[in-house]
């Protein structure tokens, strides 16, 4: 895993809390997944969270590290939004599509990244 994807992780996570969501958390999943080395995840009360946190990873990705979401998904939907960075995934999403998926559980034998020290 490299530094940069750390970073990214790092950023997106920080930028999640700072802008409202709930429950952010970074998993390492390099080890048992090959597309990415994290996971980003967080979830929001409303689709105008959704939106907002999403809007502000990319702009704060992209001003800061220079990075760009290689592709999205979930964007008109305001469900769950993924951005793939490549080595890292961020996704956000509504607080009860979170709570059905529980991808957090999925992935509960990673190690987790400490993003707010």
């Amino acid at each position: 895993m490299s530094d940069e994807a750390r970073q990214l992780a790092v950023e997106a996570a920080r930028v999640s809390d700072h802008e409202g969501a709930t429950e952010v958390v970074a998993l390492e999943v390099g080890s048992v997944l090959n597309v990415a080395d994290y996971f980003v995840i967080a979830g929001a009360s409303n689709r105008r969270l959704v939106r907002r946190v999403v809007e502000e990873v990319e702009a704060r990705c992209r001003e800061r590290l220079g990075r760009s979401p290689v592709r999205s998904e979930g964007v008109r939907e305001q469900e769950w939004v993924l951005l793939d960075y490549g080595d890292v995934v961020v996704h956000v999403f509504l607080e009860e599509i979170r709570g059905f998926y529980e991808i957090e559980r999925l992935y509960g034998d990673v190690d987790t990244l400490d993003w707010q020290a």
